[in-house]
């Protein structure tokens, strides 16, 4: 008992530790979107959204990150006491990274002068938007956060949290006083994502130079595959579930800007906001956990004693997320009006939906985590890939039906349909262990 909770003690520790920088990084964003919302208004505002919503989907089905191969395969390796064989998975890690990293740099390019047009953006923001595609990199970043996740420096990761919204906030103050517009706003993200990957490759070099010294430039001769037999079937369930767990979330703003226009797309975007005070936590704490029930699984633990961690971290999860729930069901208007002003109240009704769908998709995260962690990642990309092939497509039928509350009906079934899904996979699979 007292090993299981003192699992559940580190999981949520350090979950602090990151959310004390995402508590900082989101009263930082309140403002930015207050400046933003108020300065450029529903359609512009929509515009910058998209734009930026735009990269950020692309990046997420064309890149690749490692960072779930690093914690998992690392894990061996430390507790294996094998440095050089760490040094060689964060090296492969690394160049895989990267060049994914670049060729969605290359695909948002080659792809913004023929989307762009139906999502509403001027001719400008179209020619803005090749250059834009550098902000890829701001996603980037999964190598050293794996790293510095398998060695416990959650406070690092919590203080990186800060950096993007804090570039932001300098950059939306000065567009606003200086009267830039949309440009001067799309330039002050761009120059935040490039802050966010420079600073988080920054502390994670960083930190691997002084835990391997030489041997991280240097290591034995050798082989991160051979090191670590499957890793590139695990590197592409791993990478293929990310994408699908978060695809509906990155491409529904883009469909309700096709469908109902940008404004539309301003409005949905604010709605949203109030849902990444559930759905941050809950992504971190999926990636925390993942670093401990690895470990455990790595240990012969992974049986009863992950189900049992899995529930408790399942049960605080969803009792930390009521209090927002019930907040934003009690004063839904009020809160869009402070956050984004009159402009924006129509947006109220959606954030309730959205919110409560949010709650929900609360249970994936650490389930998803445990089954990449027992070495079943494809489980957890079928069970993401069965729900958004059930409920993506019937988005812009409901979005013509119930115009943007569309937009909430499909997250809650969605958010239904995924956590059923993983919850049963992970219990069946857990009991091989």
């Amino acid at each position: 008992m007292t090993d299981r909770a003192g699992i559940t003690r580190r999981i949520f520790k350090g979950l602090g530790l990151v959310l004390s920088g995402k508590a900082g990084a989101g009263l930082i964003s309140l403002v930015y979107l207050i400046i933003a919302a108020r300065a450029l208004g529903p359609r512009d505002y929509g515009i910058l959204v998209l734009v930026h919503g735009y990269v950020t989907a692309v990046c997420g089905i064309v890149e690749f990150p490692a960072w779930q191969a690093i914690v998992r395969y690392g894990a061996e390796a430390a507790e294996a006491d094998m440095p050089h064989r760490l040094a060689r998975l964060l090296r492969f890690g690394t160049v895989v990274e990267l060049a994914g990293g670049a060729a969605a740099i290359l695909a948002a390019m080659l792809l913004a002068p023929f989307v762009g047009p139906h999502l509403g953006w001027p001719p400008e923001t179209v020619a803005f938007a090749i250059p834009y595609s550098f902000a890829v990199l701001g996603s980037v970043r999964s190598a050293p956060a794996g790293y510095l996740q398998l060695i416990d420096r959650f406070d690092l990761i919590g203080l990186h949290n800060i950096v993007q919204p804090m570039v932001r906030l300098i950059g939306a103050t000065l567009a606003l006083l200086m009267g830039w517009g949309l440009k001067g706003f799309l330039v002050a993200w761009l120059i935040a994502a490039l802050a966010e990957f420079a600073v988080l490759w920054g502390m994670g070099l960083w930190c691997a130079h002084r835990r391997l010294g030489s041997i991280l430039l240097h290591p034995e001769r050798g082989s991160a595959k051979a090191d670590n037999p499957g890793i590139w079937r695990f590197l592409v369930a791993s990478n293929a579930d990310v994408t699908l767990s978060e695809l509906a979330g990155r491409i529904a703003p883009l469909i309700v800007g096709w469908i109902l226009g940008p404004a539309m797309a301003g409005l949905f975007a604010v709605a949203q906001r109030a849902t990444v005070i559930i759905a941050q936590p809950a992504q971190i704490l999926g990636n925390t956990a993942y670093a401990e029930l690895a470990r455990m699984v790595a240990a012969g633990q992974g049986g009863a004693p992950l189900r049992r961690t899995l529930r408790r971290v399942i049960g605080i999860a969803l009792l930390a997320a009521m209090p927002v729930v019930i907040l934003v069901a009690l004063f839904p208007t009020p809160i869009v009006t402070l956050l984004a002003g009159p402009a924006f109240k129509a947006a109220g009704g959606l954030m309730v939906v959205l919110v409560i769908a949010r709650m929900i998709a609360v249970i994936g995260p650490p389930c998803s985590s445990a089954l990449s962690a027992m070495g079943h990642p494809a489980l957890s990309m079928t069970a993401n890939l069965f729900a958004s092939l059930i409920f993506l497509p019937v988005l812009p039928w409901l979005l013509h039906q119930a115009g943007l509350m569309g937009a909430g009906v499909q997250a809650v079934g969605q958010a239904i349909l995924a956590s059923a899904l993983l919850v049963g996979l992970v219990w069946r699979r857990s009991l091989d262990h």
